[in-house]
């Protein structure tokens, strides 16, 4: 099989408009880094302000960053199918997405009703012209398991959005939302393992064997994976509505089917990566790993808390939990991509633009030294480590955040060779 087969390169869009994306990101990645630096509280337990600020740094200006810039890329090749008015819609929502991020965290850090409301209008705008966008490219889009798991986490990504405005307006005192604690719960389930999860699974089944050179993913797996993660999602989110046996039972159900649903995936992703074609050293691939490795303990952990309550009720679980999914799984597979993705844009509108015999223009792999990727890595690896550690001991957190924060500014930079490297050669990026 050809990984590349159906790719419509052609309708790609202007490398500047899932490049102003991917270049923001790291900024909250420094950004998260310093919350941990300088706050001490962000370890102490979920619901602090800080600990709040920091998961919405994380999530929405570094994952949700990055993974709407990809869509913009992805949609128009992968899906056949661009958004339209693409100028309009990355600029809009790219600005949205930054200001209201900001504001967003500001609100948490600072309780200022001012801030929330910012942040619940840009971001609330921002993304809602981004999903009517891909609502209208997706509508004409060729049918794939990876369309499927676009479709399903941009759903997800919508409720996300609805549920994070009704919080929102609990924190400002302007709405107080019934069954508080069950829209929080939902809000954290569609936003993590609607939007990023069913996401990375939807793009993976593209991506890895693209990149990677692995063989397909197994047609029967990437026909319901996706399906029945949003199905169980869907399950779980309902259960708090249900009378107390019945949603005790449910609850369970989700949890033990969505367990299921990652270690399928994960296990699957692992074998395949053990069976590619090139041997060769690929960082990317090492992100990957350590993602999927995480996405194994974060079962593992959350399996643990089912047989002991007092291990399930204590304030280390929650963020050992979120740390290993967000930190090791999330932010370690949009790293990485990051390293294929931007080098392989770089590499493709310079040929397309100058027409370039072979030799005459920078590989991919010559886009970004292989070098400092791996440094990069490294200081990941170290940076994540710290962190679960400092989840239990949170007088590391100062040295956690320090080396997150070199592994960003270190990510930032290599992007910006890639640019650099781009423009150096003649490439034009409108």
């Amino acid at each position: 099989m050809n990984p590349q087969a159906g790719l419509s390169f052609e309708q790609a869009p202007p490398f500047s408009l899932p490049l102003r994306f991917f270049l923001t990101a790291p900024l909250f990645l420094l950004t998260a880094a310093g919350l941990i630096m300088f706050s001490p509280e962000v370890l102490a337990a979920r619901w602090t302000p800080q600990a709040l600020a920091l998961t919405h740094a994380l999530t929405l200006g570094f994952l949700a960053m990055t993974m709407l810039g990809a869509l913009l890329q992805m949609l128009p090749v992968v899906a056949g199918a661009p958004l339209p008015a693409p100028r309009l819609v990355a600029w809009l929502s790219h600005v949205a997405l930054t200001l209201g991020s900001i504001a967003l965290i500001s609100g948490f850090l600072t309780a200022r009703s001012t801030a929330f409301g910012a942040g619940i209008v840009l971001l609330g705008s921002g993304v809602a012209v981004f999903l009517a966008a891909a609502a209208i490219s997706l509508t004409r889009a060729v049918a794939s398991a990876t369309v499927n798991g676009m479709r399903l986490a941009l759903i997800s990504l919508g409720i996300t959005v609805l549920l994070g405005v009704a919080l929102a307006l609990l924190r400002t005192g302007w709405w107080a939302p019934p069954a508080a604690d069950a829209v929080r719960a939902a809000h954290a389930g569609f936003g993590l393992l609607g939007w990023v999860l069913l996401l990375v699974i939807g793009v993976a089944y593209q991506v890895v064997p693209m990149f990677q050179i692995t063989p397909p993913y197994p047609p029967r797996l990437s026909r319901w994976l996706g399906g029945a993660a949003f199905a169980l999602l869907c399950l779980h989110a309902a259960a708090p509505l249900l009378p107390e046996p019945v949603a005790a039972a449910a609850t369970l159900l989700a949890g033990s089917g969505f367990a299921a649903v990652i270690l399928t995936f994960a296990l699957h992703t692992l074998r395949l990566q053990s069976r590619r074609r090139r041997k060769l050293p690929d960082v990317t691939l090492d992100f990957w790993r350590f993602a999927m490795a995480s996405l194994i303990v974060s079962v593992a952990v959350w399996l643990a808390a089912q047989f002991s309550p007092a291990w399930a009720d204590s304030d280390a679980y929650p963020l050992l939990l979120g740390m290993l999914f967000i930190g090791g799984f999330a932010v370690s597979v949009v790293n990485g991509m990051l390293y294929k993705i931007v080098p392989f844009l770089a590499w493709f509108h310079l040929q397309a633009q100058l027409q370039a015999r072979a030799g005459s223009i920078p590989t991919m792999k010559d886009m970004i030294a292989g070098r400092w990727t791996r440094v990069q890595f490294r200081l990941h690896l170290g940076a994540m480590a710290l962190l679960i550690v400092a989840t239990a001991w949170p007088h590391l957190a100062w040295v956690a955040g320090s080396v997150l924060a070199l592994s960003a500014l270190l990510l930032g930079w290599n992007l910006l060779s890639a640019t650099r490297r781009f423009a150096q050669h003649g490439g034009r990026f409108g």
